[in-house]
């Protein structure tokens, strides 16, 4: 090789684009065929222009990375610097062959996509939604819309730290894969740290879940049991007038005195045990859909006339006689 040809040294600045293309079309060309590979095969362009001079060396290098490819995007960042680590070591004349590299992408990219789910998905999104929700002012339960003040802070909330998180995540794994090599994923993997990383992620996970399922989940069952003088019992929307009787709500007067909060517990439990039988999601959205649409129709009386009434006649409205809203106050 002449003294043209010779591969040059990769910079940070090098690595830094690279990550940068990844970031922005790691999904860009999403296929059956190949996944990410053409991403992975785009990302690795800054480098290979870099270490290889000739036409055959750059399209053997691009070729090399359009094998099948397929992880979670940020944490699997990692596996880029390694590989961009291997390929300037072979650029320099290490035994390193296609067969290497190949085995290093295949080999961590399953791992890592389940590390980078359970830490993206399963823990840091959860976490920001929820506390984005809170923030827009939510209020579990509410009938009355003019009670829901709302605020646009909890919408740039999510949107600005979800994105400085998972960037900062992504920018740190693509650096160390480089600066430390495919030793530091294979040290790291073996050490089981990432074992227990992924373990307290996914505790962290379910006790997140388990608050969004309190404080966002809400179930009204609105049928009511009218108990008269003589202890005649009556199921409708109100008890019969002039009898002297009491109302009982089903969920209010009943259930939540066994368990407050058992009916949104009770749904999340089955939702996560239809899903765990093979029911698909989207076919349970469906049902839940088609269940709620049923719910709300006034079966037992007329409809509310005001979108603001705190009334109902259906299964899953609080019962009450709907009446006009008060006239807002100058």
């Amino acid at each position: 090789m002449t003294a043209d040809l010779k591969p040059e040294k990769i910079t940070k600045a090098d690595v830094r684009w690279s990550w940068v293309l990844w970031t922005f079309f790691s999904h860009a060309n999403y296929n059956y065929e190949r996944l990410q590979a053409t991403a992975f095969a785009h990302a690795m362009t800054p480098i290979i222009r870099k270490l290889y001079k000739t036409p055959e060396d750059i399209a053997a290098a691009l070729k090399r990375h359009l094998v099948f490819f397929n992880t979670e995007p940020n944490v699997g960042g990692v596996i880029h610097g390694a590989v961009i680590a291997m390929e300037e070591q072979r650029a320099n004349g290490a035994d390193i062959d296609d067969d290497a590299i190949n085995s290093v992408k295949s080999g961590l990219m399953g791992p890592l996509a389940g590390i980078g789910d359970t830490i993206s998905q399963g823990t840091i999104t959860p976490i920001l939604l929820a506390i984005g929700i809170g923030l827009a002012g939510y209020k579990t339960g509410a009938t009355d819309l003019t009670t829901l003040t709302g605020s646009p802070l909890g919408a740039l909330f999510y949107i600005v730290f979800e994105t400085v998180i998972i960037l900062a995540i992504a920018y740190f794994t693509y650096m160390q894969g480089w600066i430390r090599g495919r030793e530091f994923v294979t040290d790291t993997l073996r050490s089981g740290r990432l074992d227990r990383l992924i373990s307290g992620a996914s505790v962290l996970g379910n006790v997140v879940l388990g608050a969004l399922a309190a404080s966002f989940v809400a179930v009204n069952l609105a049928p009511t049991i009218g108990v008269g003088v003589g202890g005649e019992l009556s199921f409708g929307p109100f008890p019969a007038e002039g009898t002297g009787g009491t109302q009982l709500n089903i969920q209010t007067d009943i259930l939540d005195k066994i368990l407050p909060g058992l009916l949104p517990l009770g749904l999340v439990l089955l939702t996560w045990w239809l899903l765990k039988r093979g029911l698909n999601p989207i076919r349970l959205l469906v049902i839940y859909l088609v269940i709620a649409l049923v719910g709300a129709f006034p079966f037992f009386g007329p409809q509310p006339n005001f979108v603001t009434d705190s009334c109902g006649s259906a299964i899953f409205q609080p019962y009450g006689k709907c009446a006009a809203p008060v006239a807002p106050t100058e």
